[in-house]
């Protein structure tokens, strides 16, 4: 079967349901439902021709379709990047409470900071749930391979499989209450220290936006690429210091950024905020035993995880999953 006889509005690969099935073999979903599960009262050239439909279209029935599980024991995975990561905790504890409150389970699984190997995490999980989460960076076709046809749902960027739900940070109003409140404290020069491009270019685009709104755009040496870790954070302030030593005011790509961030500050004998404002992102507790503690652009983690889970029970049920975003304040502190 070729690309052209999947069902309408559909492109490989993407998550095909029982109905598609049905619809591609001419047939009712319960007589796709009776073929799959080889239950009898069906006629044997009916079920070798639905089959085939099947796996022409690379269709894969969960756990659930299959007939293995009632409907309360329905299992999610769940897979993100490290489980040490502060920004995890709270999202993870998010997607459990969720999954508990549907009598689910969840299945956790981490790539150690290893992007690489989502698909192969992704794959193995695959075999074991009925639906799954990811904090995931690669590219949606190679998820899509990885998963063949499992419902998916992606945290932390829009989805281009429409196959997929997805839950993404809006980072307009957390990025634009920081400037606002820069430039009230007087703040002229104002500095970042981003992620590289693939990471999450928005924040620098809002950060550029509100900043040249208000008569104070950024020079091109105000912004620097930095790993997303503590690390990261000490090495950006440092080259940020250096290609524009007027910088007063630093935006952080994330909270971990910034405690690194906050490491080099002392080192250079600099004072927070007198010398130079610093403000997080992702409103992490930890940024709380900071002296002084860190102002940050709070992100709600535990809703993030609750919302990928409500995406998943409409995939699981055949609806529509359009893409939920998660807005972001400013949690101010005292190190800006």
């Amino acid at each position: 079967m070729k690309n052209d006889d999947l069902p309408a509005g559909r492109t490989s690969p993407q998550r095909v349901t029982l109905r598609d099935v049905a619809r591609a073999a001419g047939v009712s979903h319960q007589t796709v439902s009776r073929a799959i599960n080889d239950k009898g009262e069906i006629d044997p050239e009916t079920r070798r021709r639905i089959l085939e439909v099947a796996q022409q279209l690379r269709y894969r029935p969960s756990r659930f379709a299959r007939g293995l599980v009632r409907p309360g024991a329905t299992t999610i995975g769940l897979v993100v990047d490290d489980i040490l990561n502060p920004f995890f905790p709270e999202l993870i504890a998010g997607v459990i409470s969720a999954a508990e409150q549907r009598s689910w389970t969840v299945l956790i699984s981490t790539t150690q900071n290893h992007p690489e190997r989502e698909p192969e995490l992704l794959g193995s999980l695959a075999g074991q749930v009925d639906a799954l989460i990811g904090y995931l960076s690669q590219q949606d076709a190679a998820l899509a391979a990885a998963v063949e046809g499992l419902p998916l749902v992606v945290m932390g960027r829009p989805a281009q499989e429409s196959a997929f739900g997805a839950v993404d940070v809006d980072v307009r109003p957390g990025v634009q209450a920081a400037v606002d409140h820069l430039i009230a404290r007087g703040h002229r020069q104002i500095g970042m220290i981003d992620c590289p491009t693939a990471c999450e270019p928005g924040r620098r685009a809002v950060l550029l936006e509100a900043a040249a709104a208000h008569g104070v755009p950024l020079p091109a040496g105000a912004i620097v690429a930095a790993d997303p870790n503590q690390v990261g954070g000490e090495e950006g302030l440092a080259r940020l210091l250096t290609a524009e030593p007027g910088v007063t005011a630093v935006l952080a790509f994330n909270d971990v950024v910034a405690m690194g961030a906050y490491r080099t500050a002392r080192r250079l004998g600099l004072s927070i905020p007198g010398d130079i404002a610093l403000i997080g992102f992702d409103g992490l507790s930890v940024g709380e035993v900071l002296d002084p503690p860190l102002t940050t652009i709070n992100v709600d983690k535990r809703r993030m995880g609750e919302l990928a889970v409500a995406q998943v029970e409409r995939l699981l049920a055949g609806e529509d999953s359009p893409l939920a975003m998660l807005s972001t304040d400013l949690l101010v502190r005292d190190s800006a």
